[in-house]
């Protein structure tokens, strides 16, 4: 008679692990030879990376399911575990002998460390407990003189709307007030007199497309109800740590939008079919107009595009011309390597917040240009391209780093890890071991008391190679 696993147990079973090690090491056999190899990845609960050679199908067809059945059976297996034990993320490491001897380690998860891209390798080390990349910070600047446009025409925008939906039901007074309380604003009139003619709940269109599709078209958007309203505040444009803390903020003064992650003052109320959020904004640019119609592209996770002036020139598909007339400015983010910027001393200036240092085939870089630099908060550097790593000691206003390996063992080695970081991030490439990057963020973790990436170590047996 089996013996029933415990609630959340399943998942340190060496049997759960069975079918995905089997299949790693019968991938990679062939380059072992007698000797014991290495094997990793990592499964999530909605995807999972392992390395793994993937069937050619027939000219003319798609790959399918049934195609890599034994590598979903496999992963569903561990993915099953996981939900039942409620963790989302695991990263392993196994060490396989010919006979088939396996030692197994699970790597985490750690509520301080976001899982890895792609590899088995941790993502950033949250080093300061819900910690935000700085563009995510940024508030807008206050927009006391801005004033609604002169195309703004509540009473033309109700006529249309009532014209294009003449048996629509739309939002009382008192929903319309219960979106407000919710969102703690004020509407802006024209967006009020939108629900005032339709409320826009599927429940009020019998849930039939047809008819959804007609108010769609009517207010040029997949329109939200008028209780899904929200505000796009920076929380709503979620971005992991080591794509964020390379963002900045700016807002040119010729800017009809601010280039900010999210606003108090932007009210999504649809979207544009694509993914993209359409927002009332309530906070614009230096040229910009209270009211005015902004897109929260799903492809970016900073700032906004100008659709209209004003919601009565989007309904009415008036054009409108964003007014800009930019001047050249030395970026707040750049980047170093053979095929942009080609020094540091080139990159640097008073204002720079983020410098990438990515491939380059010459000399490695001194980081003398930029210490003292008041702005700077993130530093990105490929392996191999620091002359100097200690240098980093001095860049005292570091919010985030990230290196390779063997540039944080010797800023760790010499105690010289800046300790104004609020984040970091290892970067390794290629079939890397994960333990060593492990052990790296463990001592990273361990500076700032920060919870350690746990190792589970289970061991088993997979049976002779087939």
């Amino acid at each position: 008679m089996a013996t029933e696993k415990p609630p959340g147990q399943l998942i340190r079973d060496f049997a759960t692990w069975q079918p995905v090690l089997r299949l790693l090491r019968a991938a990679k056999a062939g380059k072992a030879g007698a000797d014991s190899l290495r094997v990793a990845g990592r499964i999530g609960r909605r995807g999972w990376s392992l390395a793994l050679p993937r069937p050619v199908p027939p000219p003319g067809r798609a790959l399918q399911t049934e195609d890599i059945r034994d590598e979903l059976d496999a992963v569903e297996r561990v993915q099953t575990a996981m939900a039942e034990a409620g963790v989302d993320d695991v990263s392993f490491s196994a060490k396989i002998e010919p006979t088939g001897t396996t030692v197994l380690r699970l790597l985490g998860p750690s509520p301080a460390v976001e899982p890895g891209i792609g590899n088995p390798h941790p993502g950033a080390l949250i080093l300061i407990e819900d910690s935000l990349p700085e563009p995510w910070r940024r508030l807008p600047d206050p927009a006391h003189a801005a004033r609604p446009a002169s195309s703004a025409d509540p009473e033309l925008l109700e006529r249309t709307l009532r014209e294009r939906l003449p048996d629509a039901i739309g939002a009382t007074g008192e929903e319309i007030a219960a979106a407000e309380a919710r969102l703690g604003v004020c509407l802006p009139e024209e967006l009020k007199v939108l629900y005032r003619v339709t409320r826009a709940r599927w429940e009020d269109w019998g849930d039939d497309y047809e008819t959804a599709n007609g108010v769609f078209e009517a207010v040029r958007c997949e329109l939200a109800s008028v209780d899904d309203l929200y505000i796009a505040e920076a929380s709503t444009r979620h971005c992991r740590w080591e794509h964020a803390a390379k963002e900045a903020v700016v807002t040119r003064p010729d800017a009809a939008v601010q280039g900010v992650v999210g606003s108090p003052g932007w009210i999504v109320f649809g979207e544009n079919g694509g993914g993209d959020q359409l927002a009332v904004d309530l906070t614009p640019g230096p040229r910009g107009h209270t009211g005015q119609i902004i897109m929260l592209s799903h492809e970016e996770s900073v700032g906004a595009e100008l659709l209209a002036d004003s919601l009565t020139d989007w309904v009415l598909d008036r054009k409108t011309h964003e007014r800009r007339h930019r001047t050249a400015e030395p970026p707040l983010v750049a980047h170093v390597n053979h095929a942009s910027i080609k020094s540091i001393r080139e990159a640097a200036h008073p204002g720079l917040e983020v410098l990438s240092i990515g491939v380059w085939d010459g000399a490695p870089f001194s980081l003398s240009p930029v210490i003292g630099l008041p702005r700077l908060r993130t530093l990105a550097a490929y392996a191999g391209t620091l002359a100097d790593p200690l240098e980093i000691a001095e860049l005292t206003s570091l919010e985030f780093l990230e290196l390779g390996p063997q540039d944080w063992r010797v800023l760790l080695d010499a105690g010289a890890v800046p300790r104004s970081l609020l984040a970091a991030s290892i970067k390794a490439y290629g079939d890397h071991d994960p333990l060593p990057i492990v052990a790296i963020a463990n001592d990273i973790l361990a500076l700032w008391d920060r919870p350690q990436i746990i190792q589970t170590v289970l061991e088993g047996n997979l049976g002779p190679l087939a």
